[in-house]
């Protein structure tokens, strides 16, 4: 049997509507699209998600009449179909057998979840000073600057796991899990909308935990977790314990709007699935860092 890999993506690195950085995000996609090829052609099934924090920011700021789930799903419609059209477009010319799939993804969260009491999660771009003073929202200062931030609960069910799963049973490349997902909640035998963003990290491990991957990937724009990022005393991680991980994470090695939740979610899958190759690395090297020749592996 095929082993499978769930493949995260963050949104910073997809093409955002405003056009901003487009040769920067155009040359990250095609590290991805050679990744997929590449993890293809070793013998992985491959599950692609993506975050949407800039795209779903920007649409918010031009629209504020939508409810901000409409726009969770607008985005992952919008960055799937760019991902599938780029991918299926390179399967063709290699005449290779697979497809893609793009599944808007909803997923269950719980009112009660404290992230709605703190907002915490930053979606669309840094905010200048005119913007601070005058935008009604809950900002919050990032390693970038001052941004905009909304709930953000944590996952608690994928309700399109079965679809995913028939998906990546027929060997589809499938892209879900868009931005986090949908988020939505289950009251008086109905489901809703709500307003908040997941993280998709976390998202990408409970799809991983549910799916029983055999390797989560997390790609991001450095070339290695690092420690005491930034100072003198900055260090690169080629291997890192499940222990050391959650020590560093209790110590605040790892900002939440950061490096903190693609921690989070390696030590979560790693907890929950045996075997598991758990990385983080930057697009492009997925290959050489499952071979353990780049990025951070994590060991339980």
């Amino acid at each position: 049997m095929n082993r499978t890999v769930v493949y995260a993506i963050g949104g910073n690195a997809l093409l955002s509507p405003t056009g901003q950085n487009e040769e920067e995000s155009s040359l990250v996609i095609a590290k991805v699209m050679s990744d997929v090829i590449d993890l293809l052609e070793a013998g992985w099934r491959v599950i692609l998600t993506h975050g949407n924090g800039p795209q779903v920011g920007h649409l918010m700021s031009l629209d504020g009449t939508q409810p901000m789930d409409a726009w969770v799903a607008a985005t992952q419609g919008m960055i799937g179909h760019n991902l599938a059209i780029n991918l299926d477009s390179i399967l063709k010319k290699r005449n290779r057998p697979e497809s893609t799939a793009v599944v808007l993804t909803r997923v269950e969260v719980d009112m009660k979840d404290k992230g709605f009491k703190f907002p915490s999660k930053p979606v669309g771009p840094v905010l200048n000073a005119e913007q601070v003073m005058t935008v009604d929202w809950d900002i919050a200062e990032t390693i970038k600057g001052p941004r905009r931030v909304v709930a953000s609960p944590k996952p608690v069910r994928i309700l399109d796991i079965e679809v995913i799963r028939s998906l990546i049973d027929r060997n589809a490349i499938v892209i879900c899990c868009g931005g986090g997902g949908i988020p939505v909640v289950y009251k008086d035998n109905f489901f809703y909308g709500v307003p908040s963003v997941i993280d998709k990290d976390l998202l990408s491990s409970l799809l991983a935990i549910e799916m029983s991957v055999d390797a989560l990937i997390i790609s991001t724009a450095v070339d290695s977790v690092k420690t005491n990022f930034g100072t003198d005393k900055e260090k690169s991680h080629d291997y890192m314990t499940l222990d050391d991980a959650r020590k560093n994470i209790d110590n605040g090695e790892f900002p939440a709007g950061s490096m903190g939740p693609k921690v989070e979610a390696i030590c979560l899958a790693l907890e929950s699935i045996e075997g598991l190759k758990a990385i983080i690395c930057q697009p492009g090297q997925a290959i050489s860092a499952l071979r353990g020749d780049t990025g951070t592996t994590f060991v339980n």
